[in-house]
């Protein structure tokens, strides 16, 4: 039998212990940790390479303060280029995702000279995602475009690395676009617009697509798709995994490397947060992709 004192220890353990998780949730890990998530592969078409080409992948920012400060964003962009990548690609959803959190926006003309920081001989290139749709997409397209960042909207570009194959990148629109009434959305993803000016049946082929759930869709044409916009959860817990995904398929894409018909999928588990400021078991992370 426990004394009086005993469990005075114990409860007063067991507040400590929920402080203290709380406290890395909410301000250690979604603000000061930053991981590099890994992956090696051969999707179709690819061939085998004496140096893999090698894809730097940044998704889901989320620029705002406290939780995504112009500072915070500038390690990202060093992160990122001390990984030497040969290709930097831009996820989406640059703008803030926290309503009622934030306690100020970082100005879109500051974290867009900062990513235009960014550099790889065969360039970097963007897709929107959905919160940049709904906050405003034409003013964040200019913020990456006037620092020399393409995005690309079901649109198709054929890449001519000096080493190993050309190889065709293509970005789809965004497919939660425009809200409308009953938690329904008008996408701007037009697949057969970005299959159609992919002009060969040889080269390789990379799609992005800011949302996931594409995926199922996705031709075999593409043999690597990249996405962000689940943040893998924000929270993955012992034992119960992640409560809350934001897509309709659940975990099924819910973060990592997804094999599926011979077609690859790689989402990223991010770098803000949407909703709520935590983060616990995903850490925010660069993702690089070696191919080859």
């Amino acid at each position: 039998m426990y004394s009086r004192r005993s469990l005075l220890r114990l409860l007063g353990a067991t507040v400590f212990a929920s402080f203290s998780l709380a406290s890395y949730a909410f301000a250690i890990e979604p603000r000061f940790r930053l991981a590099v998530a890994r992956y090696r592969l051969r999707p179709p078409r690819w061939p085998v390479l004496e140096r893999p080409l090698r894809v730097a992948a940044i998704a889901d920012i989320h620029a705002c303060e406290p939780w995504m400060p112009l500072s915070r964003i500038e390690e990202i962009v060093d992160t990122a280029n001390a990984l030497e990548p040969d290709l930097i690609v831009l996820l989406g959803d640059y703008v803030a995702g926290l309503a009622k959190f934030k306690t100020g926006l970082v100005p879109m003309k500051e974290w867009g000279a900062s990513l235009g920081r960014l550099k790889a001989p065969l360039g970097t290139y963007a897709i929107l995602g959905n919160h940049d749709w709904w906050v405003n997409a034409s003013a964040v397209r200019t913020a990456l475009r006037d620092n020399g960042i393409p995005v690309l909207e079901n649109e198709a570009r054929l890449l001519k690395p000096k080493a190993g194959p050309n190889f065709w990148l293509a970005g789809l629109g965004d497919q939660l676009a425009i809200p409308l009434s009953g938690r329904r959305f008008k996408g701007m993803d037009d697949m057969p617009k970005t299959l159609a000016q992919i002009r060969d049946d040889t080269a390789p082929a990379i799609l992005l697509a800011h949302e996931p759930d594409i995926f199922p869709q996705v031709p075999a044409r593409f043999g690597l798709t990249l996405s962000g916009h689940t943040h893998g959860g924000q929270v993955k817990l012992p034992l119960l995994g992640r409560p809350i995904v934001p897509s309709r398929f659940g975990q099924r894409y819910a973060y990592g490397h997804v094999v599926e018909n011979d077609r690859h999928l790689i989402v990223s588990g991010g770098l803000g947060m949407s909703n709520l400021p935590v983060r616990f078991g995903v850490p925010p992370e660069v993702v690089l992709i070696e191919l080859g």
